[in-house]
This record gives C-alpha cells, sequence and structure tokens, in this order.
C-alpha cells in the first residue's frame, strides 16, 4: 500500500490528534503520530518505533546517531520486535538474529483515536504472506498484531496466533533502548534475587544481587521473572510493567564492544540501556493449534523536578 493510499484509509486529523503517513530515513515508510499527551514516529518497516516524547519531557527513546534505515536491515535503536526467536536461532547459524519480525514490512490494519490523549495504532504480520526466504526459515503460518497507543504512557501489546496445524515454540521480545543522561549513574531495579544468564560470562546462571549497574558490559537473560522493573536515571524514573512476559533482558554493551559495532556513535553506549519484556532462553512459549498469546508491555514516566524553599532547594518525583 502507497503512502497516499495509506493516508486516504488511515490517517486522523481531528482537534489535537495527527496521524499521517510519510517518507522516512532511507526512504521506508513512517507514520507520525501527535496529541494532547505525546508524540511519536514509527517506521512500517518492523512496525518500529523510533522515538516517543510525553508532552512536556525529553525523548525517551534512543536511537543511534550513526542508525541505518536500509530496506530489509535492523535499525540500531528503537523498538526492534524479537520474533520469532530471540538471539541467535538454535540451529541456524545464518537465519538472522532475533528474527525477522524487525526487518519485514508490517501492514497498517487500524487506526484509532481513543481519547484527546490517547491514540491507538494496529500493524499486522502474516507469515504466509511474507517472502519464501522467510517462509523457508519459518513454515508455520501465523498471524501477529502488534498494537501501540500513544499516550501520556505508552502501551505496547504483541499478540501471536498460531493457525498452522502443528504446535509451534516462539521466542520474543520488546527490544526496548531508553534514553539515559549517563548509564554509569543508573541503576535498575525490581530483579534483586531473580535468577539471570549471563551472555558475556558464558551464559552462566547468577543470582542477581541489588541494583543493576553499569560499569561494564551487561547482557543478562533474567528466568521467570513477571515483576515490574524501574530504571533510575537520576533525573527521571522509568517503570515498566508487563503480562504475558516471563522473562527481562537487561543490556549494555560497555566501551570495548561498543566499539566493535560501529553503529553506536561517539560513546553512544553511555546514553543508552536496554531493558526488554520477553520471553527468551527457557521462557519460550509453546502455542498449540489456533492458541494466541499476548505480550503487554506499559511505560510510565516519573520526572525529577525541584521546588526552591527558604532552605535552600528540594527535590521530589512527580509522575
Amino acid at each position: 500500500m502507497d503512502l497516499k493510499e495509506l493516508n486516504k484509509r488511515f490517517s486522523i486529523r481531528d482537534g489535537a490528534t495527527k496521524l499521517r503517513f510519510c517518507s522516512g530515513a532511507g526512504g521506508i515508510a513512517q507514520v507520525e503520530i501527535e496529541n494532547k499527551a505525546a508524540a511519536a514516529m514509527i517506521s512500517l518497516q518492523g512496525a518500529h518505533l523510533l522515538s516517543w516524547i510525553p508532552a512536556q519531557q525529553q525523548e525517551v527513546i534512543w536511537l543511534s546517531e550513526q542508525a541505518s534505515f536500509v530496506e530489509g536491515k535492523s535499525v540500531r535503536g528503537g523498538i526492534p520486535i524479537c520474533w520469532p526467536w530471540f538471539g541467535a536461532h538454535a540451529s541456524e547459524k545464518n537465519f538472522p538474529a532475533h528474527g525477522f519480525a524487525r526487518t519485514s514490512l508490517w501492514q497498517v490494519i487500524d487506526t484509532k483515536i481513543l481519547s484527546a490523549a490517547a491514540t491507538q495504532i494496529t500493524f499486522q504480520l502474516q507469515t504466509n504472506q511474507l517472502v519464501k526466504s522467510i517462509q523457508k526459515m519459518w513454515s508455520w503460518p501465523t498471524q501477529v498484531e502488534y498494537r501501540l497507543t500513544i499516550a501520556k504512557t505508552l502501551m505496547l501489546e504483541l499478540t501471536t496466533t498460531n493457525l498452522s496445524d502443528e504446535k509451534i515454540s516462539i521466542g520474543q521480545a520488546t527490544h526496548t533502548y531508553f534514553t539515559v543522561d549517563d548509564v554509569t549513574q543508573t541503576t535498575v531495579t525490581g530483579l534483586d534475587d531473580k535468577t539471570y544468564l549471563d551472555k558475556p560470562d558464558g551464559f552462566k546462571r547468577k543470582i542477581q544481587s541489588g541494583p543493576i549497574r553499569f560499569d561494564s558490559e551487561v547482557d543478562r537473560i533474567y528466568l521467570n521473572t513477571t515483576e515490574n522493573v524501574t530504571i533510575d536515571d537520576q533525573k527521571r524514573k522509568i517503570h515498566i510493567s508487563k503480562q504475558g512476559s516471563q522473562s527481562t533482558i537487561v543490556w549494555n554493551p560497555g566501551h570495548e564492544v561498543a566499539l566493535k559495532m560501529g553503529d553506536l556513535g561517539c560513546d553512544g553506549y553511555l546514553t543508552m540501556l536496554c531493558v526488554e519484556s520477553a520471553n527468551a532462553a527457557e521462557d519460550i512459549v509453546q502455542l498449540l493449534p489456533g492458541e494466541a498469546h499476548r505480550l503487554q508491555v506499559c511505560y510510565k514516566i516519573e520526572t525529577l523536578y525541584y521546588l526552591g524553599s527558604s532552605k535552600g532547594y528540594g527535590l521530589f518525583f512527580k509522575k
């Protein structure tokens, strides 16, 4: 569907709400959304959210200065969708890491005004309609719907339906890159005492003790975790709640690995942090024929404000 047809069928211009489709970087179609509570930008390739800015706040989503926008290639930053496997494929080394959903062109099937401060868009991927090279990697007819609600909070819903006559196994993650001021001064809480697989240390099984800190490479899959997680970035807190997710991935490449990656920008690793809601490793999802699974994630921002007083300046968090 071309831009003209997309705008004819799905664009919105109603009071404070604006939703329009346009050509983005690299000529790849994207949708821009704005309402009273937030603004967002989403690429149709991968249904990849590139930006979410709540009203009167700073950008929440990190996107590399050196991000490459090329058809069929993943983008460094934003919220890539890892599906139908997370990380390397279990048996085929030549298959793309994190699956093919993040580089496939998704179809827009609905846009909706929920209120003047909340706008919803729904994307769909039908695997049996994708190119043959992808169908060779994933032969089971499967439908994936991805619904984003752009508001003061950001809500993501990823629903997988098994349309085949066989049981399937899926790994998945919302691979969210968050913007932080300085990752070395940032902590992640909510995973204390949880078991994780430590990728830099050969996937050894370890137990988290206290907040997660970032003074070197961190690449971990926290298993059997349904709890809320908070990123404390000094000037704001990012609260992450989820349903239908049994794993939490926490990742920052650190200086040495970042240098080898080449697309993080100059010291980009210092201003980004990935906390991903997932079903990975031992927590992959099994779906019988006709069954569906929904992964829901909600991001809420709590900003630090300064108040003057007769005794100097106090500070408090305001949601």
